[in-house]
């Protein structure tokens, strides 16, 4: 126990464990076999999805359609904002194997950053906190997905709202944004802060930023026209598909299959009653859970969601835990979470189980449906103790 403990108060020691997820995940993409996509005989790196935002670069500065298929280069659409595809011009731009690692170093360590930043959070609970969210973190690395980058910067966000820093904070916030729009549910944390004036210009002012960031290369017009064939891809998204969310568990488990845009207004309807509990935004643990509530809404709601995004929801479930003062419902929801959300993609299970089982039943999700839920509940109606370690195991904050 005592090694344990040495090893989560070790930050040196965490920071290695995420190096080496971040170069497993790095050569297993890189020197993966070639393969084909559902209708299309072409073959495509292991790294596909890598090459769809360095691709995006190229068809930025050649003024093309960022949103329309390229199947000679790459599977599926890009579906970030313009000014991602500008920012990854310093990727784009060096040979795959060191972009690909350095992007997934950039993911990863983002997140370590950010739960690093916490306040109130002992070096214990903070290496409790990555260790648990680590082969979730893999899972998402594997597929040189951006949600570890967005998981980071919404926790980063928090961490520097707390310290009233809030150009940086409404930069992180924003940021996330531009790389998927469901990151604007944020927004919802400033409510618990001071000088509501100075994070409206601090977020305009980024946002004007990114907005206008492409014009460095595009004209007026052009940038216009991307914007327009973004919305018109987000539009037409939304009715394709179920994905690993409520929409999914709803439609599998029950055989109910409601509009996606009810569910979704009831779940902000439901996410946002806690937030008039005026007097518990003086509580720094209701502010904490508050942002879990915000990780795990993005994902569960998302009708796009896929494993690799569940490196967001899985932070929330982390910081919902670790955060608040240990209770035996909790625990067990949290290894639930554990098996069916984190382990359950992995080969622990046999192959027929995860093709006929925890797939089409969209598994994965619901252990974080019912921490949701369990979370509201708790948000509204019950009790918020901070968790409190011994001084044997606390190690010191930072």
């Amino acid at each position: 126990m005592k090694r344990i403990n040495n090893l989560l108060i070790n930050k040196k020691a965490i920071l290695i464990l995420v190096g080496l997820v971040v170069v497993l995940a790095t050569l297993q993409s890189y020197i993966g076999s070639m393969k084909t996509f559902p209708g299309s005989e072409i073959l495509y790196t292991s790294y596909n999805n890598y090459l769809i935002f360095k691709q995006s670069f190229f068809h930025l500065i050649d003024q093309k359609d960022l949103y329309i298929l390229y199947p000679q280069e790459q599977w599926d659409l890009y579906k970030y904002s313009p000014a991602f595809a500008l920012l990854f011009a310093p990727l784009a731009s060096i040979p795959d194997l060191l972009g690909l690692l350095l992007w997934n170093a950039m993911n990863a360590f983002v997140l370590f950053l950010a739960v690093y930043s916490l306040p109130h959070f002992s070096l214990r609970t903070k290496g409790l906190v990555l260790l648990f969210v680590l082969i979730e973190l893999l899972t998402s690395l594997q597929n040189e997905q951006s949600n570890g980058l967005m998981a980071g910067l919404m926790i980063l966000s928090f961490g520097m709202l707390e310290r009233r820093r809030y150009w940086l904070a409404s930069l992180c916030l924003v940021a996330s944004i531009f790389i998927k729009l469901f990151g604007i549910v944020g927004l919802a944390l400033y409510l618990f802060y001071p000088n509501k004036w100075k994070l409206t210009y601090t977020t305009g002012s980024w946002v004007l930023l990114f907005a206008s960031m492409p014009l460095l290369v595009v004209s007026w017009d052009q940038l216009l026209f991307l914007y327009q064939s973004w919305g018109y891809l987000l539009a037409n998204d939304h009715s394709i598909s179920d994905g690993l969310s409520v929409i999914g568990w709803l439609k599998t488990w029950f055989g109910f299959q409601p509009d996606k845009t009810i569910v979704s207004l009831i779940g902000v309807l439901i996410f946002c009653l806690p937030l008039a509990l005026l007097k518990k935004y003086q509580v720094y643990t209701f502010r904490l859970l508050m942002l879990a509530s915000v990780l795990l809404w993005v994902v569960i709601f998302n009708h796009r969601a896929e494993s690799p995004t569940f490196i967001i929801a899985i932070s929330g479930v982390a910081l919902w835990y670790y955060g608040q003062s240990r209770s035996a419902v909790n625990f067990s929801l949290l290894i639930l979470a554990l098996i069916f959300t984190i382990l359950s993609p992995t080969d622990i299970f046999p192959g027929f189980v995860r093709s006929e089982w925890f797939q089409p039943y969209v598994v994965k999700a619901v252990p974080c449906i019912l921490i949701w839920i369990k979370l509201t509940y708790d948000l509204v109606l019950g009790t918020m103790a901070p968790r409190v370690e011994s001084s044997e195991t606390n190690g010191s904050s930072s």
